[in-house]
């Protein structure tokens, strides 16, 4: 694995999250942030593919680094952070393994009964057993991040604060008749 491949694995991640981004009709200043989540999310999980991990280890660590980047860019585009990591996560969408799943279950429908089906019955749960892990992972990537740094709306606490101030200045009030 040389830099020029992973060059061109972050260019084209990142024009895909851009487009995905584009479908999502996710605000014009939160779509660079997008891409580049979705560079660097895809980036990651190549090079540690690369370095000998798992998929399903290297899908949820550029997973977690995608949402806990976006927590990061959500307070300085002030956008929440759902609209540009959900298409950053795109590009790590399981479609092959999911289309091996289809596939081997019509191969299964197609031979019918009576037909030794017992090897296209295994690719089949493999498949979709790692669709379904690769798709958790991805979900539980983003909302990890969300999980870990959920704190109060600035909102929330100005809120907080006016009811506090009008509960001393009605009890200043009262102790002053």
């Amino acid at each position: 694995m040389s830099v020029l491949d992973m060059i061109r694995d972050a260019s084209l991640s990142f024009f895909v999250a851009v487009g995905f981004a584009f479908l999502f009709e996710t605000p014009r200043r939160a779509v660079p942030v997008a891409g580049i989540l979705g560079g660097m999310g895809h980036c990651l999980r190549f090079v540690l593919l690369g370095a000998g991990s798992g998929l399903v280890g290297a899908t949820l660590c550029g997973a977690v680094a995608i949402g806990l980047a976006g927590i990061v860019m959500a307070h300085r585009i002030h956008t929440p952070p759902v609209v540009f990591t959900l298409p950053a996560c795109i590009t790590m969408i399981p479609g092959m393994y999911a289309y091996r799943t289809m596939l081997a279950g019509i191969r299964v429908y197609e031979a019918g009964p009576g037909q030794d089906t017992s090897g296209l019955l295994q690719d089949m749960a493999y498949n979709f057993i790692l669709t379904l892990s690769l798709l958790f992972c991805l979900a539980i990537g983003i909302c990890i991040a969300a999980l870990l740094f959920r704190t109060k709306s600035v909102k929330d606490f100005n809120k907080i604060e006016r009811l506090y101030q009008k509960g001393i200045k009605g009890i200043k009030a009262g102790l002053n008749r």
